[in-house]
């Protein structure tokens, strides 16, 4: 069972992309990439919202997720929220391990 966060975050003047450039270039998004426990770390643009991102961030278990947020690294990236005048809404998903036989129909692999 892994744990899947979306995060939107959006912000006026093209902050929210300004937030991901830092948080690549400084290495911090690579850090995290690093820590144990986590299978995703990625942004998206949006198309229809110039001032929209999309973090997909997964974790192995709550534990992994846990540890990550209360590193000293959240304590930068909360800055870094402040900085960009960032706001967020936030998805949780827990994958199951096994997908309904009807639901398999539909994924092509």
């Amino acid at each position: 069972m892994s744990i899947t966060i979306n995060i939107l975050y959006s912000g006026k003047d093209g902050n929210a992309l300004k937030f991901v450039r830092e948080m690549e270039q400084s290495g911090t998004a690579q850090a995290i990439r690093e820590e144990k426990g986590n299978l995703r770390y990625e942004y998206y643009l949006s198309l229809s919202d110039e001032n929209t991102v999309l973090l997909i961030d997964s974790w192995t278990d709550q534990q992994a997720l846990d540890i990550h947020h209360s590193s000293l690294m959240m304590n930068k990236i909360s800055q870094l929220h402040n900085k960009y005048d960032l706001h967020m809404q936030v998805q949780r998903f827990i994958q199951e391990d096994d997908v309904p036989e009807k639901d398999i129909v539909f994924i092509r692999k």
